[in-house]
Protein backbone atom coordinates (compact mmCIF):
# COMPACT_ATOMS: atom_id res chain seq x y z
CA UNK A 1 0.00 0.00 0.00
CA UNK A 2 2.89 2.68 1.16
CA UNK A 3 4.97 1.75 -1.85
CA UNK A 4 2.11 2.39 -4.49
CA UNK A 5 1.00 5.99 -3.57
CA UNK A 6 2.41 8.86 -5.80
CA UNK A 7 2.84 11.45 -3.06
CA UNK A 8 4.97 14.24 -3.11
CA UNK A 9 6.67 16.09 -0.16
CA UNK A 10 5.00 18.32 1.23
CA UNK A 11 1.52 16.68 0.62
CA UNK A 12 -0.84 15.26 3.05
CA UNK A 13 -2.17 12.02 3.49
CA UNK A 14 -5.30 10.53 5.69
CA UNK A 15 -5.37 6.81 6.62
CA UNK A 16 -8.61 5.37 7.37
CA UNK A 17 -8.36 2.26 10.10
CA UNK A 18 -4.94 3.07 10.28
CA UNK A 19 -4.18 0.14 12.86
CA UNK A 20 -0.45 0.17 13.86
CA UNK A 21 0.81 2.95 11.55
CA UNK A 22 3.23 0.63 9.31
CA UNK A 23 1.61 1.78 6.19
CA UNK A 24 2.39 5.72 7.12
CA UNK A 25 5.77 5.06 8.61
CA UNK A 26 6.60 3.10 5.11
CA UNK A 27 5.09 5.82 3.42
CA UNK A 28 6.62 8.92 5.32
CA UNK A 29 10.18 6.66 4.90
CA UNK A 30 9.75 6.79 1.47
CA UNK A 31 9.26 10.46 1.09
CA UNK A 32 9.97 12.83 3.59
CA UNK A 33 8.60 15.88 4.16
CA UNK A 34 4.69 14.29 3.99
CA UNK A 35 2.41 15.17 6.92
CA UNK A 36 0.67 12.03 7.88
CA UNK A 37 -2.50 11.36 9.79
CA UNK A 38 -4.47 8.28 10.79
CA UNK A 39 -8.00 7.39 12.50
CA UNK A 40 -8.43 4.15 14.09
CA UNK A 41 -10.98 2.68 16.26
CA UNK A 42 -9.10 0.95 18.07
CA UNK A 43 -7.36 2.79 21.30
CA UNK A 44 -4.69 0.37 21.36
CA UNK A 45 -3.71 0.43 17.91
CA UNK A 46 -4.38 4.44 17.52
CA UNK A 47 -1.60 5.01 20.39
CA UNK A 48 0.90 2.39 18.82
CA UNK A 49 0.23 3.79 15.24
CA UNK A 50 1.05 7.58 17.22
CA UNK A 51 4.15 5.48 18.55
CA UNK A 52 5.44 4.38 15.86
CA UNK A 53 5.23 7.72 13.95
CA UNK A 54 7.18 9.54 16.74
CA UNK A 55 9.92 7.18 16.96
CA UNK A 56 10.47 7.11 13.05
CA UNK A 57 10.75 10.58 12.93
CA UNK A 58 7.64 11.06 10.59
CA UNK A 59 5.30 14.44 10.90
CA UNK A 60 2.13 13.22 12.06
CA UNK A 61 -1.27 12.37 14.31
CA UNK A 62 -3.40 9.38 15.64
CA UNK A 63 -6.59 9.95 15.88
CA UNK A 64 -8.81 7.26 18.12
CA UNK A 65 -12.18 7.50 16.16
CA UNK A 66 -14.75 5.65 14.35
CA UNK A 67 -14.48 6.72 10.60
CA UNK A 68 -18.05 7.76 10.92
CA UNK A 69 -17.29 10.14 13.70
CA UNK A 70 -13.94 11.68 13.19
CA UNK A 71 -12.41 14.33 15.33
CA UNK A 72 -13.08 18.12 14.01
CA UNK A 73 -9.02 18.09 13.68
CA UNK A 74 -9.68 15.72 11.00
CA UNK A 75 -13.32 16.96 9.41
CA UNK A 76 -11.34 20.81 9.35
CA UNK A 77 -8.64 19.61 6.56
CA UNK A 78 -8.31 18.52 2.70
CA UNK A 79 -6.21 15.88 1.56
CA UNK A 80 -3.80 14.99 -1.32
CA UNK A 81 -4.16 11.42 -0.42
CA UNK A 82 -6.82 8.83 1.58
CA UNK A 83 -5.76 5.53 1.60
CA UNK A 84 -7.22 2.43 3.10
CA UNK A 85 -7.27 -1.52 4.39
CA UNK A 86 -10.79 -1.98 5.34
CA UNK A 87 -11.58 -4.95 7.09
CA UNK A 88 -11.45 -7.91 4.41
CA UNK A 89 -14.59 -9.61 5.75
CA UNK A 90 -17.99 -8.10 5.89
CA UNK A 91 -19.16 -10.11 9.31
CA UNK A 92 -17.17 -10.83 12.80
CA UNK A 93 -18.72 -14.15 12.92
CA UNK A 94 -16.04 -15.35 10.40
CA UNK A 95 -13.02 -17.58 11.91
CA UNK A 96 -11.16 -14.88 14.19
CA UNK A 97 -7.23 -15.47 14.57
CA UNK A 98 -6.20 -15.75 17.87
CA UNK A 99 -5.92 -11.77 19.00
CA UNK A 100 -9.79 -10.11 19.92
CA UNK A 101 -8.31 -7.05 18.41
CA UNK A 102 -6.84 -8.72 15.43
CA UNK A 103 -10.04 -9.96 14.56
CA UNK A 104 -11.89 -6.61 14.77
CA UNK A 105 -9.52 -5.20 12.64
CA UNK A 106 -10.32 -8.24 10.24
CA UNK A 107 -13.81 -8.19 10.20
CA UNK A 108 -16.36 -4.94 10.25
CA UNK A 109 -19.99 -4.25 9.47
CA UNK A 110 -18.86 -0.86 8.34
CA UNK A 111 -20.23 -1.36 4.81
CA UNK A 112 -17.37 -0.47 2.32
CA UNK A 113 -19.56 2.40 0.55
CA UNK A 114 -19.29 4.21 4.21
CA UNK A 115 -15.53 4.12 3.70
CA UNK A 116 -15.88 5.28 0.46
CA UNK A 117 -17.76 8.08 0.96
CA UNK A 118 -15.77 9.15 4.28
CA UNK A 119 -12.38 9.45 2.04
CA UNK A 120 -14.16 11.20 -0.81
CA UNK A 121 -15.44 13.99 1.76
CA UNK A 122 -11.59 14.04 3.37
CA UNK A 123 -10.27 14.90 -0.02
CA UNK A 124 -9.45 18.20 -1.92
CA UNK A 125 -10.63 18.49 -5.87
CA UNK A 126 -8.18 16.08 -7.88
CA UNK A 127 -7.26 14.13 -4.33
CA UNK A 128 -6.64 10.47 -4.76
CA UNK A 129 -8.40 7.59 -2.67
CA UNK A 130 -6.41 4.24 -2.71
CA UNK A 131 -7.93 1.07 -1.56
CA UNK A 132 -6.59 -2.35 -1.26
CA UNK A 133 -9.35 -5.48 -0.65
CA UNK A 134 -10.21 -8.84 -1.07
CA UNK A 135 -11.04 -9.71 -4.26
CA UNK A 136 -14.38 -10.44 -3.73
CA UNK A 137 -15.78 -7.21 -2.67
CA UNK A 138 -14.49 -5.64 -5.49
CA UNK A 139 -18.37 -5.16 -6.70
CA UNK A 140 -19.09 -3.62 -3.84
CA UNK A 141 -16.35 -1.15 -3.79
CA UNK A 142 -15.92 -0.22 -7.13
CA UNK A 143 -19.92 0.51 -7.12
CA UNK A 144 -18.97 2.93 -3.79
CA UNK A 145 -16.40 4.56 -6.00
CA UNK A 146 -18.06 4.99 -8.37
CA UNK A 147 -20.66 7.30 -6.56
CA UNK A 148 -18.01 10.02 -5.37
CA UNK A 149 -14.78 9.35 -7.11
CA UNK A 150 -13.73 9.70 -10.58
CA UNK A 151 -10.54 8.50 -13.09
CA UNK A 152 -10.92 4.81 -11.42
CA UNK A 153 -8.04 2.95 -11.88
CA UNK A 154 -8.36 -1.01 -10.62
CA UNK A 155 -4.88 -2.80 -10.32
CA UNK A 156 -5.34 -7.27 -9.81
CA UNK A 157 -2.37 -8.40 -7.50
CA UNK A 158 -1.79 -12.19 -8.10
CA UNK A 159 0.19 -14.52 -6.15
CA UNK A 160 1.83 -15.75 -9.63
CA UNK A 161 1.49 -15.94 -12.79
CA UNK A 162 -1.88 -17.98 -13.92
CA UNK A 163 -3.54 -17.81 -10.44
CA UNK A 164 -6.76 -16.00 -9.66
CA UNK A 165 -5.60 -12.45 -8.31
CA UNK A 166 -7.30 -12.28 -4.18
CA UNK A 167 -6.31 -8.35 -3.89
CA UNK A 168 -6.43 -5.96 -5.87
CA UNK A 169 -5.88 -1.53 -5.71
CA UNK A 170 -8.56 0.66 -6.46
CA UNK A 171 -7.73 4.37 -6.66
CA UNK A 172 -10.08 7.36 -7.92
CA UNK A 173 -9.93 10.78 -7.67
CA UNK A 174 -11.98 13.57 -6.37
CA UNK A 175 -13.65 15.73 -9.19
CA UNK A 176 -12.15 13.93 -11.90
CA UNK A 177 -13.40 12.45 -14.98
CA UNK A 178 -11.87 9.68 -17.18
CA UNK A 179 -12.50 6.51 -18.45
CA UNK A 180 -12.32 3.45 -16.23
CA UNK A 181 -8.76 1.56 -16.10
CA UNK A 182 -7.97 -1.89 -16.10
CA UNK A 183 -4.05 -2.67 -15.23
CA UNK A 184 -2.50 -5.97 -15.61
CA UNK A 185 -2.13 -7.34 -12.95
CA UNK A 186 0.46 -7.22 -10.46
CA UNK A 187 2.33 -10.44 -9.82
CA UNK A 188 3.77 -11.08 -6.37
CA UNK A 189 6.04 -14.02 -6.64
CA UNK A 190 8.28 -16.18 -9.60
CA UNK A 191 7.41 -18.76 -10.21
CA UNK A 192 4.68 -21.47 -10.43
CA UNK A 193 5.29 -22.15 -6.64
CA UNK A 194 7.64 -21.73 -3.78
CA UNK A 195 11.14 -24.29 -4.28
CA UNK A 196 13.23 -22.57 -1.62
CA UNK A 197 13.84 -20.94 1.94
CA UNK A 198 14.54 -17.77 0.11
CA UNK A 199 11.57 -15.54 -1.08
CA UNK A 200 10.61 -15.50 -4.79
CA UNK A 201 9.40 -12.31 -4.95
CA UNK A 202 9.16 -10.24 -8.34
CA UNK A 203 12.12 -7.84 -8.63
CA UNK A 204 9.52 -4.34 -8.64
CA UNK A 205 7.61 -6.30 -5.44
CA UNK A 206 11.25 -6.91 -3.87
CA UNK A 207 12.20 -3.28 -4.48
CA UNK A 208 9.41 -2.14 -2.94
CA UNK A 209 9.93 -4.15 0.04
CA UNK A 210 13.39 -3.97 1.16
CA UNK A 211 14.26 -0.67 -0.60
CA UNK A 212 12.39 2.52 -0.39
CA UNK A 213 11.08 1.99 -4.10
CA UNK A 214 7.88 3.40 -5.45
CA UNK A 215 5.38 0.32 -6.43
CA UNK A 216 4.13 2.55 -10.09
CA UNK A 217 0.51 1.53 -11.39
CA UNK A 218 1.41 0.57 -14.84
CA UNK A 219 1.81 3.29 -17.13
CA UNK A 220 2.62 6.07 -14.29
CA UNK A 221 4.89 8.72 -15.26
CA UNK A 222 8.70 8.72 -13.59
CA UNK A 223 8.35 12.40 -12.55
CA UNK A 224 8.44 14.67 -9.41
CA UNK A 225 5.76 12.62 -7.68
CA UNK A 226 7.80 10.34 -7.10
CA UNK A 227 10.54 11.72 -4.75
CA UNK A 228 12.31 9.51 -2.54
Amino acid sequence: MAASIPIRSGETVLELGCGGGAALACLAARVPGIVCYGVDIQPGYAALAQRNLDESGARGLVYCADINALPAAVKSLRFHHVIANPPYFESPHTKPPIAADRAFARSGVVPLAEWANVASRRLRPGGMATFIQRAERLPELMAAFRETLGALELWPIQPRAGRSAGLFFLRGRKTRRAAFVLHPPLILHRGDRHESDGDSYTEGVSKALRQPEPLRFPGERRDESWQC
